[in-house]
């Protein structure tokens, strides 16, 4: 079948609310020689496109247009310097921008084959939580088995996914979630303990249980001290976004004699090559996991392409657990 001349992608003209989404028809784009063109079977929705639609988190230089960091699908072609795949093939991918849409343009070194045995549209929600977890809990925070892990946001995208890997890693894991049904999907999701932070102090639980040694953050604000607090001798704090705030106001005393590491990172503006050897490293350990059932994106809800604006509604109320998805 000859691909359409023009498909349908999610742009945002002017920052504002969820209504400010608007679904237009666009050329479909050429080919650069290292990409690929994936027939979208659904992509999934995160935080940063949110940020994204309101003004607060622009695309780097050279994205393509409109909302959207991931995708799954079939290829339909291929640029001429990629070997590892082929029209037909069945993929994910995270992508810099574009996603929302028909047909999605993917750079081959961020594309995975899509794991088998798993859904092709529920595969969509695998490629940004995935990679963010890798790279920060795996790669910065150098996670070992026997190791304690907490997550904080348990029960969203990102900490569904990370509480799978850090138990798929022999880790044992505590997750902070906002209700006793996010709780108990935590604790359903492989973690040791579950900790409403609306009814109790995750520092003050963690420490009594023997601290952590790793710990994935993307509230920052007052949780910041807290996580040096419950920290062990040489943990790692990574941070990976400032949901309440990125100043703040921090007794450093217990970092410097714990020789605790407080960094952080971002996934999207990484060059090409970081991005590659992230998804080499995951299609070498996370896949299996994916196989041996260790790990499956938890999907909420899925949603129309056309819909988009009702998708991130939701989001932005904060109920959701586990992954959006739209589907063209």
């Amino acid at each position: 079948m000859p691909l359409p001349a023009s498909h349908r992608i999610a742009i945002v003209p002017e920052p504002g609310g969820p209504d400010a989404i608007r679904i237009v028809e666009r050329a479909l784009p050429g080919l650069a020689d290292d990409e690929v063109l994936i027939r979208t079977a659904a992509c999934g929705i995160n935080k940063p496109d949110t940020f994204e639609r309101m003004g607060f988190y622009p695309p780097p230089p050279g994205a393509p247009e409109g909302l959207g960091l991931e995708a799954s699908g079939t290829i339909e072609a291929i640029g001429d310097d990629v070997t590892a795949f082929k029209p037909g093939d069945a993929v994910c991918a995270l992508v810099t921008g574009g996603g929302y849409s028909d047909y999605v343009i993917a750079k081959a070194g961020s594309t995975l084959p899509a794991p088998a045995g798993l859904d092709l549209t529920v595969a969509a929600g695998l490629p940004e939580t995935v990679f963010t977890v890798w790279a920060n809990v795996f790669d910065k925070g150098a996670l070992r088995a026997g190791e304690t892990l907490l997550v904080h946001g348990g029960a969203g995208g990102i900490g569904t996914t990370a509480i799978q890997m850090g138990k798929a890693a022999g880790a044992r894991v505590f997750a902070t979630a906002g209700s006793p049904e996010k709780c108990a999907l935590c604790e359903r999701l492989g973690a040791d303990r579950a900790i409403n932070y609306r009814e109790a102090d995750f520092s003050e639980i963690v420490s009594q249980a023997g601290g952590a040694d790793v710990i994935l953050d993307m509230v920052g604000g007052p949780y910041v001290q807290k996580n040096i607090d419950c920290a062990n001798y040489r943990g790692r704090i990574v941070q990976i976004a400032f949901l309440q705030g990125s100043r703040i106001e921090a007794d450093l005393m217990r970092l410097m004699l714990k020789q605790i590491t407080l960094t952080g990172s971002t996934l999207r503006a990484r060059p090409d090559a970081e991005k590659a050897a992230l998804a080499s490293a995951i299609r070498t350990h996370v896949w299996p996991w994916i196989a041996a059932g260790k790990l499956t994106p938890e999907v909420q809800q899925t949603f129309p392409l056309a819909d988009a604006a009702q998708a991130h509604a939701l989001m932005d109320k904060g109920d959701h657990a586990g992954k959006i998805l739209l589907i063209p």
